[in-house]
């Protein structure tokens, strides 16, 4: 069974130096509690894994939507990401040689965290041949099998996993709704400790059995994060 803890309690557990995946597109479905209360301990030299370097503004005209919050205090120092172009900061600190991104192509990012997840030792894809992407600290190598070449690009996993389920019930199944289950399906499969917060907290039932896509044997900790939009 999972512990659930406050926000804040969630945050603390993650030490300067670790590894988090994020999950959420474009900061929607992002667990915001408890990156608000990450950005507010101001943990340092993090590795961020996530689709997107979140939104500067969120639909309620709120600052600094998703990881945009560690992003602008400058608590990241690397980055694995799919695309980082709707959040001008990430582009700065690249520039000025304070973040190093890693840009991956959104297929073989979530193959990578499915394959850590899996226990299998990588991912073949033709994508990125001929590219820089070569010399990507994330290949292995280029390989050829039946005559065609691959790019064999590493798996990805995590310390921790930061997670948003619609429902979560009191043994820790979530549920996500519509497409915000994303990447949140493979990031936690894919993380040391995986961390869910909770929209909506349903009692054992709440959610059917073939409902289920995260099982609570996966999470180690539960935030009751309340009813959220965006």
């Amino acid at each position: 069974m999972p512990k659930w803890v406050t926000a804040a309690e969630a945050a603390a557990l993650i030490p300067d130096g670790a590894s988090i995946m994020v999950g959420g597109f474009m900061g929607c479905r992002s667990p915001h509690r408890i990156l608000g209360e990450l950005a507010n301990l101001g943990t340092k030299n993090l590795t961020l894994i996530c689709n997107d370097g979140g939104m500067p503004s969120g639909p309620s005209g709120e600052p600094l939507y998703g990881v945009a919050k560690l992003l602008a205090n400058r608590q990241v120092k690397k980055m694995y990401g799919t695309h980082v172009g709707l959040n001008p900061e990430v582009a700065k600190q690249m520039n000025e040689g304070f973040l190093d991104v890693s840009l991956v192509p959104q297929g073989s990012f979530v193959e990578m965290i499915r394959a850590y997840g899996a226990g299998l030792g990588g991912v073949l894809t033709p994508t990125g041949l001929g590219t820089i992407i070569e010399q990507a600290a994330h290949v292995h190598s280029v390989v050829e099998i039946d005559g065609k070449k691959y790019l064999l690009e590493r798996p990805l996993g995590a310390d921790f996993c930061l997670i948003c389920g619609y429902k979560v019930d009191k043994a820790g199944n979530i549920w996500y709704k519509g497409t915000t289950r994303n990447f949140s399906e493979a990031m936690a499969t894919a993380a040391a400790t995986v961390i869910v917060e909770a929209d909506n907290v349903v009692e054992l039932g709440g959610i059917p059995p073939e409902d289920v896509v995260t099982p609570g044997m996966l999470v180690d900790y539960v935030v009751d994060g309340g009813r959220q939009d965006g």
